[in-house]
């Protein structure tokens, strides 16, 4: 059955009619995020590891992970390499996502920002 066409006024009403039903449904039932660490759900979104920020890095490494993984099958030099970083920096933003530690020496969509250490609780006898 072929799809029935909409005219362009049509088409917008249904946007809106969707639009609408979608924040109706995110007002009576938000996201509970169960597999977020609370600590993560706790930061605003404009904090640079926020979750909204985390999850579109995520997406894009998966990109370029794909990307990468043509290279390999084309054989082309250090495309290997890269593979294995982008599983890498996806797996400790996904382990971030679900402990609220981050592991990672970088941060940022492509590893671009370094990451300031500080120590909180120093190890070992107090002299």
């Amino acid at each position: 059955m072929p799809r029935r066409k909409m005219t362009e006024e049509q088409r917008e009403k249904a946007a809106e009619r969707l639009r609408v039903a979608r924040e109706k449904r995110l007002r009576e039932n938000p996201p509970k995020y169960a597999n977020i660490h609370p600590s993560v759900l706790a930061k605003p979104d404009d904090d640079p590891l926020s979750r909204k920020n985390v999850v579109s890095w995520i997406k894009t490494q998966k990109s370029l992970l794909s990307a990468e993984r043509g290279n390999v099958r084309r054989k082309i030099k250090g495309a290997e390499a890269k593979v294995a970083s982008h599983q890498g920096y996806i797996r400790h933003m996904e382990t971030y996502l679900r402990n609220g530690d981050w592991i990672d020496d970088y941060y940022g969509e492509y590893q671009e920002k370094r990451v300031k250490w500080r120590v909180v609780v120093p190890a070992g006898p107090v002299r």
